[in-house]
């Protein structure tokens, strides 16, 4: 038996939630192309994303830990792959549409520069004068220009919603840009997707830094949340072995999950929301938490933002980003004939900046880390 699309878009319409996004009804792509016979148009997109140099070179991006400081740490690859799980399961709860949700997530962090958010800040100082730099709309550039797999347009050509749901990506990190319709609200799977960010980098962020010893089982009395589950599991934070972190872990993120569930789907409720104009038209996002958890989670990432993100190993690592993009930025845009040629070629289409930009933006922390060797080390 064949299911060709014409049969998912049905299920779709069927089987997904009236406030759900059906690809059968997608505003389309910028490019008019023929849809794929076996695949709804946001699988068609999500696949094109899994098979860009973008998404491959997350593998060597910062998370929280550079990447030559272990094989065990998050890099922005798996947590990327982790934001998608989260999402696919918050969406099959609310009956949204998973493509959607994976579609997005896998492409939310496209167009972080190396070593994370700290890399992020540098290029926007950097090119302050110059348009500057947010890695939501360099993802956007990514799948809209950057990257060339077509004969007939430049990007991905991906659908609107998913367009979209990159731009309109929010966290406390991420500020959503307003080109795409922003007097409304983004879709139900683009809003999961910024709850699952958030889900998977406060858990898996915390597990990095009990890994590396940066934080101990014991300070985790420090925050309520985790105090409270450590007594629901009856675990001793003070002997914390590796096993029970894994399993105080995994139950953190089953935690965090099912209140996100439930409280978006009081919200629906509550909102009467029967369709995807209902949502947009909101007034504030659907998906959320409950009150309760998330005055907890706003504890959480106090402690994480005071006992790890600005522990003085990681701020002494965040100090070389700084100086090797600043160095490298400097150096391209002072002698462009060290750039290699397609970098210059992209110098007489983009200015001279913008290329630079895009270059040290599509750096893994290994690469630049070796350039700046290259460039400034004489034994090298």
């Amino acid at each position: 038996m064949l299911f060709p699309r014409e049969r998912l878009e049905q299920s779709e319409a069927q089987v997904l939630a009236p406030y759900a996004s059906k690809s059968g009804q997608s505003r389309g792509r910028e490019f008019p192309e023929k849809e794929s016979a076996y695949r709804t148009a946001f699988q068609k997109d999500r696949d094109r994303v899994i098979h860009t140099t973008a998404f491959r070179r997350l593998e060597y991006k910062t998370q929280v830990f550079v990447n030559y400081e272990g094989d065990y740490y998050r890099t922005r690859l798996t947590h990327t792959l982790e934001v998608a799980q989260v999402a696919k399961s918050i969406a099959r709860a609310l009956g949204l549409n998973e493509d959607l949700s994976e579609t997005i997530a896998l492409s939310h962090d496209l167009g972080h520069p190396p070593f994370g958010h700290a890399g992020e800040r540098v290029l926007h100082e950097l090119m302050a004068e110059h348009g500057g730099f947010d890695h939501n709309r360099q993802s956007l550039r990514i799948v809209t220009h950057l990257e060339e797999r077509y004969p007939g347009f430049r990007g991905l050509n991906l659908t609107w919603e998913t367009r979209e749901g990159i731009m309109k990506h929010e966290t406390v990190y991420d500020a959503p840009d307003g080109s795409f319709e922003p007097d409304k609200r983004p879709s139900l799977e683009a809003q999961i997707v910024n709850l699952a960010d958030e889900i998977a980098y406060n858990a898996h962020d915390l597990d990095d830094g009990l890994r590396s010893g940066i934080l101990s089982p014991a300070q985790l009395v420090e925050v309520p949340l985790l105090q409270e589950l450590a007594k629901e599991l009856e675990f001793d934070l003070e002997k914390l072995s590796e096993f029970h972190r894994r399993v105080f872990i995994r139950e953190l993120l089953g935690l965090i999950i099912t209140d996100a569930v439930m409280a978006t789907h009081t919200a629906l409720e509550a909102g009467r929301i029967t369709s995807l104009e209902g949502v947009r038209n909101h007034p504030t996002p659907l998906a959320g938490y409950s009150e309760g958890l998330k005055t907890q989670l706003a504890e959480l990432r106090n402690f994480l933002y005071a006992n790890l993100y600005r522990h003085h190993h990681v701020v002494r690592e965040v100090g070389k980003s700084k100086r090797v993009l600043t160095e490298l930025f400097r150096q391209y845009t002072e002698l462009p004939e060290m750039l290699p040629p397609n970098v210059r070629k992209a110098v007489e289409r983009e200015g001279l900046h913008r290329a630079v930009c895009d270059y040290i933006a599509g750096m893994t922390d290994r690469f630049a880390l070796e350039e700046y060797s290259r460039l400034f080390d004489p034994r090298s």
